[in-house]
């Protein structure tokens, strides 16, 4: 079941008296429960195209549908609160609040929509993530890795549509970046979680179902993985 489309995706910027192209009317079409990639080199698109499939920009011509909503036809309101309830993000920088504790982090976006937690599914998260033990730390007192660990635990809580994962490595070393992904599979495999995953380093690429390469702002290959 498709869970989202994009068609005639562009996005242009002007600079001066010069416009340049970032997104050069791509379309496509990603199903419910895959995790897909988008590799290509720097200044190609990927992050554009994820700004706008999450609602933090606008295209500046086509459609975004998320479960069947035009996000590119909503008011910055409306698309706040689409983003909140259907959209997780997860960067390379954590974007925790420094000020609140591990399961205040957690729990943010479910708070801000006025909603109660599920507290099992909460329990269920944490303990997948290894953080049941950390509920109580300020962001400053987690590791690089443990904190990207909360960031993922947030924008699974409320059941997102889709999880977009935009170079969540990029900020760690190593070990912390394969524990990453792994975990953006598991969150996959038994949550059911639609991700689509930024990412520069190809071997981490081809943990994906599926690899978009984009080049000058277009979809240039599309591989599905064996």
């Amino acid at each position: 079941m498709e869970i989202l489309r994009c068609n005639q995706l562009t996005k242009t910027y002007k600079t001066g008296s010069n416009q340049v192209i970032a997104l050069d009317h791509v379309d496509l079409s990603l199903e419910k429960g895959s995790f897909t990639a988008i590799v290509g080199a720097s200044g190609s698109g990927k992050s554009t195209l994820l700004h706008l499939l999450g609602g933090v920009d606008r295209p500046t011509s086509g459609n975004i549908y998320i479960e069947g909503t035009d996000i590119s036809t909503l008011n910055m309101e409306e698309l706040a609160v689409f983003r909140r309830r259907k959209v997780g993000l997860v960067y390379q920088f954590y974007n925790l609040i420094p000020t609140l504790n591990v399961r205040k982090n957690i729990l943010l976006p479910v708070l801000l929509d006025g909603r109660k937690p599920d507290e099992a599914r909460f329990e269920q998260i944490v303990n997948t993530l290894g953080l049941s033990d950390r509920l109580s730390h300020l962001p400053r007192e987690l590791s690089g890795g443990q904190q990207q660990r909360a960031a993922i635990a947030r924008s699974l809580i409320y059941q997102p549509a889709i999880l977009l994962a935009d170079e969540p490595t990029g900020n760690l070393d190593r070990r912390n970046s394969e524990e990453t992904i792994e975990l953006l599979k598991l969150s996959n495999q038994r949550y059911g979680q639609t991700v689509l995953l930024i990412t520069h380093d190809e071997k981490t690429a081809l943990m994906a179902g599926r690899i978009l390469t984009l080049e000058d702002g277009k979809i240039v290959r599309d591989e599905v993985m064996s």
